[in-house]
């Protein structure tokens, strides 16, 4: 499981001219899953998530959780996280999971990150999305559940 974080002042998500998912300050969180990915992994990717200290205090130091500034987190599927471009100028995307996977663990991920006391709102699985978003800081971080241990 990949996850694409930045730290927003807004988000929103719309498909066909409708608004799906909005929220202010808080996470745009795209989600990418991978044929090996489990309900473990969403367990321990949703907590690492809601843990991440990456909101800034008083002093200005990023020390704060979403959970700390009561935030909501806006949670994409992004299955182009495991796009592999190493060969040819057209990606592949063999390493992403089956739509019928990939949908039911980023709705999981979703419900685990909302049991974190978390507002979670969420895109449409495989529409044509389109993202706004207002970056605050900017803060972007990449979490690869491999890399993590996980």
């Amino acid at each position: 499981m990949r996850a694409l974080i930045q730290r927003v002042s807004k988000a929103k998500v719309v498909v066909e001219s409708k608004t799906v998912g909005e929220i202010k300050e808080g996470l745009l969180v795209l989600l990418g899953i991978s044929p090996d990915d489990s309900l473990e992994t969403a367990k321990k990717l949703a907590l690492k998530i809601s843990k991440l200290r990456i909101f800034n205090d008083q002093q200005g130091k990023m020390n704060l959780s979403i959970k700390d500034i009561s935030g909501a987190a806006l949670v994409i599927s992004q299955f182009t996280l495991y796009a592999n471009a190493k060969k040819g100028n057209r990606p592949s995307y063999t390493n992403a999971a089956p739509p019928q996977q990939a949908d039911e663990l980023y709705l999981k991920f979703s419900e685990l990150l909302a049991n974190e006391n978390i507002n979670v709102e969420n895109g449409i699985f495989a529409a044509d999305m389109k993202v706004e978003l207002l970056n605050d800081g900017p803060v972007t971080i990449f979490l690869d559940s491999i890399e993590l241990g996980f």
